[in-house]
């Protein structure tokens, strides 16, 4: 019996996600499964970046605004939010070059931009989500959104800076802000609620 060939539901895209307003660019490369839903991306996206999912998020397609709905937005006059959960990934983004803002921390503001790059046709026994490459460490938590986190940076890397000791006192000696390992990144994505080997012919 014939192999049919790759439909869109068997596609994995290739995508790529930059952390706004970082210089050089914070960023990883990923390929997940076209299909996947945008609460699993969430997750995905939290555990490659290395944020810790401690406070709201949500995605951004042109006019459509994706994440978890509150009732109470609608009754005060809110956009309407679609629920991640049953939007797929491949109805956001069709065709490569199209792009999202994922936003994670209204607070701190946290903007992702999300690219699809390439379309790319599964491959048995490979279990996706993968990260293939990426750049740099992500800022800590509740540092404060871009400003903040340059500032904590600043002040990690001058002792003689006011705020040095309080600032290595609080985001601990471990964190390194050029650190980035595909294999670390992978060993946390393989547990994960979507990572799933694909099916044999």
């Amino acid at each position: 019996m014939a192999i049919k060939k790759s439909n869109a539901a068997q596609d994995v895209y290739q995508i790529k996600v930059t952390l706004l307003g970082t210089k050089p660019p914070i960023w990883r490369r990923l390929v997940v499964p076209a299909s996947i839903t945008l609460a699993k991306l969430h997750d995905v996206l939290q555990t490659a970046m290395g944020w810790h999912d401690g406070h709201m998020h949500q995605f951004c397609a042109g006019d459509r605004l994706i994440g978890k709905p509150d009732p109470e937005d609608f009754a005060m006059g809110m956009l309407p939010v679609e629920n991640e959960r049953t939007i797929k990934l491949n109805s956001v983004l069709r065709n490569p070059g199209a792009k999202m803002i994922y936003t994670y921390d209204f607070g701190d503001n946290w903007e992702h931009a999300v690219v699809l790059e390439k379309r790319l046709p599964l491959l048995f026994d490979m279990s996706y989500p993968i990260c293939i490459d990426g750049n740099l460490a992500c800022p800590p938590d509740d540092c404060g959104g871009i400003p903040g986190f340059y500032n904590l940076l600043d002040a990690l890397a001058d002792p003689n800076h006011e705020q040095h000791e309080e600032m290595r006192e609080w985001v601990g000696d471990e964190f390194d802000p050029q650190a980035f390992s595909v294999d670390t990144v992978n060993q946390k994505l393989a547990p994960g609620p979507c990572a799933a080997k694909s099916p044999k012919p």
